[in-house]
């Protein structure tokens, strides 16, 4: 078992994991055992007529001390498979939600299909103290590793279908999302409505699968090219339209590029009334601005900050390009670059990095993965702009992509908080599941550790979403959402994307079933 403890750590703790731990010499102020767990076999659900059991995953460690993760596990009686199992979604207080599940949907892409309820994770210990009750399955995950389920927040159900024009895509991007370790995100905004809400409620009802969903209104914007965009004219207008779809049952609200100061401030104001985060990919209105707003979240990084241009008007957004080659030009050492993150520091604002809609626009980069899941008519298209940018090298994109990069950096490094997402948007290319791997890796050619970048994708989009306490680290109490992958991705990131199994729930899905399910047709539906 690797462990590494250190100053200030955000991370939940346990005495039985405490215990395990060592302080590595290198430095990292992680504690990496909440983050990924090697392992050399796991006990999955118990299938006797028992009140309760244990599943356990043990580290890949030579000698007599190894870990062992156990998930309490309700089994129902053996005649019951999973398609007529009632899982427990457990939300708000501890209330189950009790679902029947759909045999022709979620369960079609169950692995460990034990009749179980819902798990949640009961204790972290020594092998030689944990009992393994009689009677359970067990499972050899020799040479893998056990990470938390991703949690991502700047997610799309929609993709780009054509000019200004974004396809309705849940069913696929569901399936994705969860074939890629993703078991919990917030949908970046939205051009629909409700899909976004009733999708949320039918995963959480366990008809369907896919991630659980802090599904976000449609775009609080003001007058633009965006035809799928309400166009909202003034204060009242956004307050109505926040107060409208929180009634509906978004669970959170995102501001765009034309909004004006007033109509931002009224919609954060509805929003919190209503107990919603306002996020932002903002361009009339500045970060700082923002910041004084109220804002919870600015999407981006600072890619999108028109903070720096130097005659930016109020409530106008420059012209197309001018805020991303100040940022392209900026001294991330310089004062006004250390004093916009200073306040939004202070003003505890989140920053959401989605370095991977911004590689598909870059010279030089590779191409994205899972490409071959798009219909062939979006795989073509995007190849074609991928091509053009290949062949720009005067792009502002060839400084800014790495410009970004180290922004993001500092501004963790100052105590921001950052979290992460992939904007499936752009030119096209970046594909839900494949890009939120694709997104871990990049945060680490950014300069984070491993262990740092899969804890933005764990454990801090967690606590943005005040559920730390119950997902995106592997601790005691916390719900069972894990990922089993192949290799070590704290020696090699690039294993984040072998995924074999991702449970959620405590149920384990096969990813290459949701995959396959979708391939070619992605685009489509």
């Amino acid at each position: 078992m690797r462990s590494a403890c250190g100053h200030a750590s955000p991370w939940p703790s346990n005495a039985a994991a405490k215990r395990q731990r060592q302080c590595k010499k290198d430095g990292r102020d992680r504690q990496e055992g909440m983050v990924l767990r090697r392992c050399a076999s796991a006990v999955t659900h118990t299938i006797a007529r028992a009140p309760a059991g244990l599943e356990a995953c043990a580290p890949a460690v030579t000698g007599a001390v190894v870990l062992v993760i156990m998930f309490v596990v309700q089994a129902f009686p053996p005649s019951l498979r999973f398609g007529e199992a009632r899982l427990s979604a457990e939300r708000g207080g501890g209330r189950p939600a009790l679902a029947q599940q759909n045999p022709n949907a979620a369960a079609n892409f169950v692995k460990i299909d034990a009749p179980v309820l819902a798990l949640t994770i009961a204790a972290i210990g020594n092998a030689a103290t944990v009992t393994v009750p009689e009677g359970a399955t067990t499972i050899d995950l020799t040479g893998r590793t056990i990470v938390p389920g991703l949690v991502m927040m700047h997610e799309h159900l929609y993709y780009t279908t054509g000019p200004g024009v974004y396809g309705q895509l849940g069913a696929s991007f569901s399936r994705l999302y969860l074939a890629g370790g993703v078991t919990t995100m917030r949908t970046g905004g939205n051009v629909n409505g409700i899909m976004d809400i009733n999708l949320a409620r039918r995963i959480a009802a366990g008809e369907l699968p896919g991630p659980d969903i802090d599904a976000t209104a449609p775009y609080v914007n003001g007058p633009s090219a965006f035809l799928q965009m309400h166009a909202l004219r003034n204060a009242d207008e956004a307050r109505r339209h926040v107060a409208y779809w929180a009634d509906q049952g978004a669970t959170s609200v995102k501001a765009y590029m034309q909004i004006s100061r007033d109509a931002l401030r009224a919609a954060i104001d509805e929003a919190h009334k209503r107990g919603m985060k306002v996020t932002g990919h903002l361009c009339s209105v500045t970060y700082a601005e923002a910041a004084d707003a109220g804002i919870d979240d600015l999407e981006h990084g600072f890619f999108a900050s028109t903070d720096f241009v130097p005659d930016k008007q109020p409530d106008v957004c420059p012209t197309q390009g001018r805020g991303q080659q100040t940022i392209a030009s900026l001294d991330p050492n310089g004062e006004p670059f250390k004093a916009l993150v200073r306040k939004l520091v202070d003003k505890r604002v989140a920053l959401t990095s989605t370095l991977t809609v911004f590689e598909t626009l870059t010279p030089k980069r590779p191409l994205p993965p899972g490409l071959d899941v798009l219909a062939p008519q979006l795989d073509q298209a995007f190849r074609r702009a991928y091509d053009r940018a290949q062949q720009n090298e005067q792009s502002v994109y060839a400084t800014l992509f790495s410009k970004g990069m180290a922004l993001e950096r500092a501004y963790a490094k100052a105590g921001g908080l950052l979290i992460a997402g992939t904007d499936p948007t752009g030119a096209g290319g970046v594909v839900p599941g494949f890009a939120d791997q694709r997104q871990i890796e990049l945060l680490v050619e950014a300069g984070f550790t491993p262990i740092e970048a899969i804890a933005i994708g764990t454990h801090n989009g967690a606590k943005y979403l005040g559920r730390d306490a119950r997902i995106g680290s592997i601790a005691v109490g916390k719900q069972a959402d894990l990922v089993v992958v192949a290799g070590d991705p704290s020696k090699a990131i690039g294993d984040i994307r072998r995924v074999e199994t991702v449970f959620k729930r405590g149920v384990g899905y096969n990813p290459a079933k949701l995959i396959e399910s979708v391939k070619g047709q992605v685009g489509i539906w």
